[in-house]
């Protein structure tokens, strides 16, 4: 297993570190998105720069193309994909349910076909567990079902129920390992007593650490965070909690006062890629022909290439021709902002300045339209 120690706390917020088999990543952190062992139009080196320690790459993905077993003969997927620190890989269960045509789920697990040749795959919790370890994934995650919303208090309760199963033959099929670690996931929708039921199955299952499943999935952030006010107090407090799936800048930022401790989300490689760039002051679109002839930098206290070596006329130009380019300095740019946030949130914790922090957050994001600053 691994190890999570906490250093300084601010109201529910703390400050930590967990230690795994590739490396330490500080907390709160946010782990970009590298579902098929890449994040989208970055180099590896290039996301080390943006100030990321871990990332996270997708099961469903990986035993698909180019598989799991591939993978293992060709090192493990920290050499496979030249990214040497820690690595989280998700269980699969959320692609299965989103992803894939003509599945049928069982108490064994789910049948499915593949969304790439429509082949036919089994996953179950010893099916994922053996996937994961074969990527040599530093932090593997419990196979579980992600509970839909809207979903009624039955339906939550029985699907809650079978991802608690499941969690328990995940713990049993996992290999325990030094610097290794087995998160379990909280599931129960927006139930407060499924919440509390959920946690508690998996504080007796036992886990290296907990994540907080099932939000993010079309509730709102007011609904999200009305969860949030609750859930991360049933889980240990010498434990990291992960949100999974989250978010847009504002949603770290409540979500780290309320006590989570990790995140990840395709929000800002995404972005990127479709011209969008988060800023201090809010998002800015490339798109926009109020940028055509604009010879200043995206953001002027940034340190990122984009915002370094470029105009935003140049990223609007390569924005409008099409050029990859412009996708590779945006996704860079998000990145990085995003890191920056979360070095920020970690700095305000350890000074006991989180609310403050929080407060200016919100004033600079609501200050105005940055693309007419």
């Amino acid at each position: 297993m691994s190890d999570f120690k906490v250093f300084k706390r601010d109201g529910k917020a703390r400050l930590g570190r967990v230690k795994t088999a590739h490396g330490d990543f500080d907390t709160p952190a946010f782990m970009p998105v590298g579902t098929a062992a890449a994040v989208k139009a970055m180099q590896p080196e290039s996301v080390a720069k943006t100030g990321a320690q871990i990332i996270l790459a997708n099961t469903y993905h990986l035993m698909l193309r180019p598989s799991a077993e591939r993978i293992k003969m060709l090192g493990g997927l920290h050499t496979f994909m030249n990214w040497q620190g820690p690595i989280l890989t998700d269980s699969g269960g959320f692609q299965v349910m989103s992803l894939s045509s003509l599945r049928k789920m069982t108490e064994k697990g789910v049948t499915f076909q593949s969304h790439i040749d429509g082949s036919k795959h089994e996953l179950t919790p010893e099916r994922s567990m053996n996937i994961q370890h074969m990527l040599d994934a530093d932090i593997t995650m419990a196979f579980d079902e992600c509970t839909a919303f809207p979903a009624t208090l039955e339906e939550a309760n029985v699907s809650m129920h079978l991802s608690m199963r499941w969690a328990e033959r995940s713990k049993d099929a996992f290999i325990e390992r030094d610097g290794y670690s087995l998160f379990g996931i909280v599931q129960g929708g927006i139930y407060r007593d499924l919440r509390e039921q959920s946690a508690n199955t998996l504080k007796n299952i036992g886990f290296d650490g907990y994540a907080i499943g099932g939000l993010a999935v079309g509730e709102g952030q007011k609904m999200m965070f009305d969860v949030l006010n609750y859930a991360p107090s049933f889980l240990p407090d010498d434990k990291p909690r992960y949100l999974m799936g989250v978010g847009k800048p504002d949603d770290l930022v409540g979500a780290v006062l309320r006590g989570v401790d990790m995140f990840d989300c395709v929000l800002p490689t995404r972005s990127g890629r479709t011209s969008q760039a988060f800023t201090r002051r809010g998002t800015v679109n490339l798109r926009n022909a109020r940028h055509a002839d604009d010879p200043r930098p995206l953001e002027d206290d940034c340190s990122c290439p984009a915002c370094k070596d470029y105009s935003r006329a140049y990223l609007h130009h390569l924005v409008k021709i099409g050029e990859i380019l412009g996708a590779m300095l945006l996704t860079w740019h998000n990145l990085h902002y995003y890191q920056e946030l979360m070095a920020g949130l970690r700095k305000a914790i350890d000074e006991g300045q989180l609310q403050a922090f929080a407060a200016d957050f919100k004033k600079w994001q609501n200050e105005g339209d940055i693309e007419k600053i």
